[in-house]
């Protein structure tokens, strides 16, 4: 008994499996598997036309796969209309009636699946309370702010208590301190209701805050799928690494030495399974990772064991606020960034030489792109 009892807790509550939808010969999402926890919130993250939204879609309904299996709770749903999929959706346009009260938009969903007065009042009165708009409640949508606004439109979502909530970029018209705001409000409204959600954004810094999990979509796949810093720390493929954050990479040639391990022209790498003498490859290190001292710093600080060093010289200093950045290029002519904290300011100008450091642990290894790659990944960071 226990252990049917414990396969059953252990069962993810939606499943996708081997999913597709292409559009003629367009592929919107290429063969896409993925399996979500109960309870998780989980964002899509990924560029315009990576397949994200169109997933998305296909979860609420909206659009029907060209092949493929989408499981709740062990429910087929491929041809369950949106209505009935026991999926709450909450789009970046608020799409909520103008004519409505705050009251009778929350209350819709419930009005059409004909919930008795006394039951949809005392659900609507709950959803007021818990987005903190009751003293709003008479008020139509054109007399709200944009934030409560979306706040309706996630109660009216929330109201008849879905088993779980999409959201497709849905703070994405809002200026960056609300946005934040309602992040923060988002993240403990899926603390205190234990309710699965599935959050679609192009905004890095909003699926780290948002997220317990982010699936990075790239050409209609996943390319990356863990917690915000496992992706960060230790990115899965030159891609993850150049969409998620910042990110150096010098394009270096594998060289073995006599202890069996390899040096990337000169350079220490951590070791990597499956590297082999004179193979292209790409060193991708973040910005807060490395060091930028004067020559005399670097005279004064012997190098640590364990440590590269480069010779660059700085092309610009930027100040922003809590962090300031210090660009710099090789000899070779590769460019890289300097990230450091304002507090520990960085004493050069343009034109300075520098000695770049950095821990060889901190280091990424990855098969080598093509030069246009290389630039493509560049601009992304």
């Amino acid at each position: 008994m226990s252990a049917v009892l414990n396969e059953t807790a252990q069962r993810p509550l939606l499943s996708v499996r081997q999913l597709n939808k292409h559009y003629g010969s367009f592929v919107a999402v290429d063969n896409l598997s993925l399996e979500i926890p109960e309870g998780e919130f989980l964002t899509f993250l990924g560029s315009s036309g990576s397949g994200k939204s169109t997933t998305l879609s296909m979860l609420a309904g909206f659009e029907t796969p060209s092949s493929g299996e989408i499981l709740l709770a062990g429910r087929s749903l491929v041809n369950v209309p949106p209505h009935k999929r026991d999926i709450g959706m909450v789009f970046q346009r608020y799409s909520l009636f103008p004519h409505l009260s705050v009251r009778d938009n929350i209350g819709f969903p419930l009005t059409i699946r004909k919930v008795p007065a006394a039951e949809r009042k005392r659900k609507v009165d709950a959803m007021l309370k818990l987005v903190q708009l009751e003293e709003f409640a008479h008020r139509r949508p054109a007399q709200l702010s944009g934030g409560q606004q979306q706040r309706v439109a996630i109660a009216r979502a929330l109201v008849y208590e879905p088993r779980m909530l999409l959201m497709d970029e849905p703070l994405g018209a809002l200026d960056k301190k609300l946005r934040e705001e309602l992040q923060d409000e988002l993240r403990h409204l899926h603390r205190r209701l234990g309710l699965n959600i599935v959050y679609v954004t192009h905004d890095q810094e909003e699926a780290m805050r948002l997220s317990q999990r982010i699936a990075i979509f790239s050409h209609g796949k996943i390319v990356g799928l863990g917690t915000g810093y496992a992706l960060y720390q230790n990115p899965p493929t030159a891609f993850v690494a150049s969409f998620l954050g910042n990110s150096n990479f010098l394009p270096v040639t594998a060289q073995g030495n006599a202890a069996g391990t390899f040096e990337g022209n000169g350079l220490g790498m951590r070791p990597t399974p499956g590297i082999s003498q004179g193979q292209g490859l790409l060193l991708m290190l973040r910005p807060e990772k490395a060091l930028a001292l004067s020559p005399s710093e670097a005279r004064s600080t012997p190098l640590p064991a364990g440590w590269n060093e480069l010779s660059a010289k700085v092309t610009e200093l930027l100040f922003l606020g809590e962090s300031q950045t210090c660009s710099v290029v090789t000899a070779g002519g590769t460019a890289l960034t300097v990230k450091a904290l304002s507090s520990a300011a960085l004493a050069l100008r343009p034109g300075d030489e520098v000695k770049v450091r950095w821990a060889i642990a901190e280091a990424c290894i990855y098969d080598s792109w093509s030069a246009d790659d290389l630039k493509k990944a560049n601009s992304v960071s």
